[in-house]
């Protein structure tokens, strides 16, 4: 049975909910006071962050491990913090050119809450965990709790559910008190302090979140081959800016002419990664695809395997 109690005794026990004294007066400050003590507040977020680097790092290699057998990322939350989940999950087609269900994202409210508060979705234990099931979330899969305060029964139900189902299972959450902990096999503590607005979370707090999940599904990516150096070569061009951008990163990966980059772009399908292989490697679209997918998506792994089957490398 979840624990659902929430008194105003247990609020006193939160970080999210303290009132921060450097901020006391702050309806009496003039506007520049208001946005240094704001700003001066906020430069302690990074720090925060830092401090949970290897626990981050730890779930990330383990995000990795799913992906490279099907599985899947999915976020829950709610409010400012399924907001977060949502919208990390839905920059990652576009951004990696992956599949809209390999990172997902739940929020208690459903797409409503996207663009309207709906504060007492996050009340429902059962709506969080059947959130996961139409979904058919399974053991291969990773769920990532991300609550403030870390104690919305709807993402505990979705935790419980996840871990019910032998699923990595992690918590983002911005109180030690948190009962997502209780859940999560990676247990993220965000201790950022108390916001400049009493209870303000979608301030310190979310900006906490937001770059643990830039770091989450950036590393993971990286790791899985969607990133060449420092390039995002399997981006999605969907739009004109997005055309442009694949091009010229064709061009910064091989050091070729802005022709030959177009003529990649079009010969390749309009994919990048096998652009930059056929030029690389001057070979044709269906090699290079052959290469990707043998060497599991690495440009560089790519490059070994071709120069290995030349003979250039020695076999292991």
């Amino acid at each position: 049975m979840i624990n659902t109690t929430i008194t105003q005794e247990m609020l006193d026990l939160f970080t999210t909910e303290q009132s921060n004294v450097r901020s006391i007066n702050i309806d009496e400050m003039p506007v520049m006071e208001i946005l240094t003590l704001i700003n001066e507040e906020d430069k302690s977020v990074p720090y925060a962050v830092e401090r949970q680097l290897g626990k981050i790092a730890s779930l990330i290699e383990e995000i990795v491990a799913a992906f490279r057998k099907g599985g899947r990322l999915i976020y829950i939350g709610a409010g400012t913090s399924g907001r977060l989940g949502v919208l990390d999950a839905s920059e990652c087609p576009p951004t990696f050119g992956v599949s809209a269900s390999m990172v997902q994202g739940f929020i208690a409210g459903g797409r409503d809450a996207l663009v309207r508060s709906i504060e007492d979705a996050e009340d429902d234990a059962d709506a969080g965990a059947a959130a996961i099931e139409s979904i058919n979330f399974n053991a291969n899969d990773v769920l990532v709790g991300i609550t403030a305060s870390g104690q919305a029964p709807y993402v505990l139900g979705a935790m419980a559910k996840a871990s019910e189902l032998g699923a990595v299972t992690a918590a983002v959450s911005c109180n030690k008190e948190s009962k997502t902990f209780s859940y999560a096999k990676h247990a993220i503590l965000l201790d950022v302090g108390p916001e400049v607005v009493t209870g303000s979370t979608r301030m310190k707090a979310g900006t906490a979140q937001k770059l643990v999940l830039n770091m989450l599904t950036t590393a993971s990516m990286i790791r899985i081959g969607k990133v060449y150096r420092n390039l995002m070569v399997d981006l999605t061009p969907v739009n004109k800016k997005l055309v442009e951008r694949s091009k010229r990163l064709i061009r910064q990966a091989t050091d070729c002419s802005v022709e030959t980059a177009d003529e990649a772009f079009t010969a390749s399908g309009r994919k990048p990664k096998i652009a930059i292989l056929m030029i690389l490697l001057g070979v044709s679209r269906y090699d290079a695809e052959f290469l990707e997918k043998e060497s599991n998506g690495p440009i560089a792994e790519a490059i070994r395997l071709h120069q290995k089957n030349a003979g250039i490398l020695p076999a292991p």
